[in-house]
This record gives structure tokens, sequence and C-alpha cells, in this order.
């Protein structure tokens, strides 16, 4: 073994660096964005350096773990799989890394790797005395990591033959033992997409460690179970300016909410009419209700169209209860509609005259499935987007926007960022496409994709909740889209908090979200000063 570093140009300490993403809003980069990227810092940069300092980060990941974690026992050997381009690169500058600090290393090399900067990390890999073989191992008991290099973000086809089997075993590995680094991204899923590429089979891992940029499909769809806990490498590269799709964080919301000072009054923080509950559906907007309490609206009305309502909220009699016709919505700060609404004559004439009138307003649930039977209110919610500067947000689930854009469930979640920006130009509003990795879209091109949420969601009402939520957000005075990346990223938060506690991800209830939401609120935006 030689002690001699491998020859890349080192990074400068500010750019050495591993990085969170989940609480910031980072750059999430499309393949052709980063093939762009690649292409102009390659041009200005010594040969194989991009290789190298991805090679250099991948193990550093992997040195920290394993010397500060207890993930594994030090003395265990790393295996490595390296597919035949560039991600198999990375891999080899990584085995040859760890070699060199004192790490034992195995890799496998189905087929040997094709590309010039391949090539070259080859040959350091066996300078540094690496040892490689086609051979995969029955079991990788014996291993503390075990590292996917096959195809990154390259891989245009399924995985195929022996590369779909070690795929198979790495996920099985990843399930029970854990430990299963996937380079970029993990080989078989697209990250555009967050989709498992033609349907075949992807690497199952528990961490990723992703170059130059997040990728968006690393936080959707297949995607956010596939990668595990994900770390960007920026390696020196700087993303592009005005980035088309970022990360949502509280960087980009928490600005925008009104302060709390001593002088303000429940008429400062607006008041929200939440409008829905036909006959023997008031649960829904009572549950919207409840949360928009928690999450800071000065006054909350429930407005209902049906008979039999009740005439109080007895947990929270600070709500109050309507009769439709005896509240004036048109006094009202935010509009939270569609809850239990129903799909009666009735609900199409009342959704009609509400976006008439020129007050902030969401669309969820009967109210999306009214607009997409009815093309004239269709027309008027993009009339208001487009005439009146007061775009509506509208919050559907997969279904709920295959119907607002005449197609089908799949092929929405087949390319979620652009069925959420289909949305949102089609209706001049502010798209909020629900799901794993839920993407907010604004018809002036703005996208974020959420990375917060889990499956304790999974349950009935907490779309209503969510609806609630970013209507509170609204009649407090929040910008439209920043009331949707508010509203999403807390809703998805509290799910979380509340599974690391106990109450999930099996059996949480949609009511139990609410106060989650306002403790991380209060820690968000408001956090007490000594």
């Amino acid at each position: 073994m030689t002690d001699a570093p491998l020859a890349i140009p080192s990074l400068p300490p500010a750019q050495a660096v591993l990085i969170n993403p989940y609480d910031r809003p980072f750059t999430l980069l499309s393949v052709a964005e980063l093939r762009a990227l690649e292409q102009d810092a390659g041009a200005s940069l010594p040969a194989h350096t991009l290789m190298g300092r991805a090679g250099h980060a991948g193990a550093r990941f992997l040195l920290e773990h394993i010397a500060h974690d207890g993930s594994a026992d030090p003395y265990q050997p790393v295996w490595l799989v390296a597919g035949p381009g560039n991600n198999g690169g990375d891999a080899l500058v990584v085995a040859a890394e760890l070699r060199r600090a004192g790490v034992a290393v195995e890799v496998c090399m189905p087929v040997e790797v094709r590309p010039d900067d391949a090539r070259w990390a080859l040959t350091e890999a066996r300078a540094a005395g690496v040892a490689i073989s086609n051979a995969v191992p029955a079991s990788f008991d014996r291993y503390g990591w075990v590292v996917d290099g096959m195809f990154g973000i390259g891989l245009a086809r399924r995985l195929e033959g022996v590369f779909e089997s070690i795929a198979t075993q790495l996920s099985a590995r990843a399930k029970t033992r854990g430990r299963v680094l996937a380079l970029d991204v993990p080989s078989g899923l697209d990250s555009d997409t967050g989709n498992v590429v033609e349907g075949g089979v992807a690497v199952r891992a528990t961490n990723t460690v992703t170059f130059i940029g997040a990728k968006p499909g690393l936080f959707m769809s297949s995607g956010r179970d596939l990668a595990g806990d994900v770390t960007v490498a920026p390696i020196g590269v700087e993303g592009p300016r005005q980035p088309a799709v970022r990360l949502n964080g509280p960087a980009l919301f928490v600005p925008y909410f009104p302060p709390r000072d001593f002088s303000t009054h429940k008429g400062t923080f607006g008041s929200l009419a939440v409008v829905g509950g036909d006959t023997g559906m008031c649960g829904a907007p009572i549950l919207a209700a409840r949360a928009a309490l928690f999450a800071g609206a000065g006054k909350v009305h429930v407005a209902f169209l049906g008979a039999g309502s009740p005439p109080y909220d007895p947990p929270h009699p600070e709500l109050m209860l309507h009769p439709l016709d005896e509240l004036p919505l048109a006094t009202m700060d935010a509009l939270s509609i569609g809850c239990g609404m129903g799909k009666r004559e009735r609900a199409v004439g009342v959704l009609r005259d509400v976006l008439r009138l020129k007050v902030p307003t969401l669309l969820d649930a009967d109210a999306l499935n009214l607009v997409a039977h009815h093309a004239e209110l269709a027309a008027a919610v993009k009339q208001r987007g487009e005439t009146g500067n007061d775009p509506c947000v509208l919050t559907p689930h997969p279904l709920e926007a295959a119907r607002l854009l005449g197609s089908d469930a799949k092929s929405v979640q087949r390319d979620r960022l652009a069925a959420a920006r289909e949305l949102a130009a089609r209706y001049a509003c502010v798209a909020v496409l629900k799901g794993t990795g839920t993407v907010i879209a604004a018809a002036d091109g703005r996208v974020c994709v959420n990375p917060t949420g889990n499956a304790a969601l999974a349950t009935g009402g907490t779309g209503d909740v969510l609806g609630g939520l970013i209507g509170a957000l609204l009649s407090q005075g929040l910008p439209h889209y920043e009331a949707a990346l508010a509203g999403v990223y807390l809703h998805g938060l509290a799910a979380e908090k509340l599974t690391v506690r106990g109450r999930g991800p099996a059996g949480l209830t949609a009511g139990e979200l609410a106060p989650m939401v306002r403790k991380l609120l209060n820690r968000l935006v408001y956090p007490l000063r000594d």
C-alpha cells in the first residue's frame, strides 16, 4: 500500500463539506442541469478533478461514520460495487481513499469501467492496493458498510442481470442490518422524478451522498424511501443562480409571518372561514377549523352548507359555527372551502359565489372536484389569478390533480413536478400537489419540493388539517405561495415529531397534528427571547 494521496487539487475548507439539506431551501438539480454544470466546471479544472472530489466526499462520509457513530465495527471491511460508467469511477476513488486511510475494502466490478475518468479511477484504485473482482458474495454479513456505485444519475433503462441481482441484495441488507450507502443516487432511481426507472428494481439505501447538488427525485415518490438520509457534497461546483426547483425550508417562509407585538389583537391575525360540511359531513370542516386555531388565526369560523350542524364545538368553543347563510363571507380575511362540501347543486352555487369575492381563498376536497367538472368554475379560478392578482391555493392529492388536468393518477405520479407546474399554469394558481414529496408550484414559475412528512399522514382527515393550516396563514397576511410552503412544511414536520414520540407512524389521528404544529410554529417563527 502507498501513503501517497490521489493527485487531485484539494478543495478549500469551505467547499470540502457534507451538508444536511433538510433544513434549508436547497437547489434541486435536474439531470440536464447537472450535465451542464459538470461540463462548465470540467472545462476549467484539471482532468479527473470532479470524480476525485466526489470520491473524496464519499470516503469522508464513510470514515466519519465508521469512526464516530458506532454504526459498524471499524475493523469490518467495506464492500463496494462499481458499475461500468462514471458512478463506478466514483466508487473506485472511494475505495482507494478508504484503503489509504487503513480501511479494508473490496470492490466488485461486474463489467470493467469504460469512460476516461473512470479508467483513471481504476488505475488509482489498483495503485492503492484495492482488491477488485467480479465476484458477488452470497451474504454481506461480514461487511460494515456496503456501497452502491453502479449507475447514479446515468441510468436510462431498468437494471438487468447481475446489477438487478445486486440491487435486490443491497435492498434486503438495508431493510435488515442497514448501512447501505448510495453514491449520488440509488441505482435504478430516476433522479428527476423519484420513480424507479421503467418500473424495474432499484437499490434501497440507508444513506445517500449526492454530488454537486440535491436531486428532486431523492425527495419524491419512491425516492424518499430508496435514498434514506441524504447528504449533499457540493464538491466546489456552484449551482445555477436562478434554480428552477428548490427544497422547501423555513428560510423561504419565516420572514413573511406577522410580528406578535404587545400591541396586537385578534383582529391583527385575521378571520378565517372554513366553508363546507354538507348534511352528515360536519367533521371535515371542524378538523380544518381546529387546525386553523392552532396555527394562529385571530378568529376562526365554520360555515356549514348542510342541515343538522352542531351549534358549537365542545373541545374548542373558541370556534364560531354558523349556517352558511348567516356568515358574511366577504368580511373574512381568508376562506378555506371544500371540506365535506359535497357535490350538490347548492355546493356549485356557493363555490361560484365565493370565487367572485376578493378574499384569499384555498380550495380543497370537493371544491376541487367541482372545479374539475364545471368549466365555468375552472374559468373563474383562472381569472382570479390572471386578472385579480389573487390566485387561489389548490391542494389536490394525485387523483384530484388528475381530474383537474383531465388525466389520470398514474400520469400525475409519473412526473409530479410537471403535473404541479401544469396545474399552476392552467389555473393561474398556487398548486399544492400532495403526496410523498409534496410539490408547491406558483404560476410565476416558482417550484418547491417539501422534505417533511411520513407515513403517519396516511390517515383520514390529515388533508383537512392542511387546508385549515394554510387558510390560517392566508388570514394572517402571508402571501399565497409562502403560506402554502409554511403549511406544508409544518404539517409534515409535526407528523415526524409525533412519530419520534411514539404517536406514529401507525395510529396517528389527524386531530393530533395541530397542537404539534403550534409548538413547531412558535419555535421556528416566534422563539422566546431571554
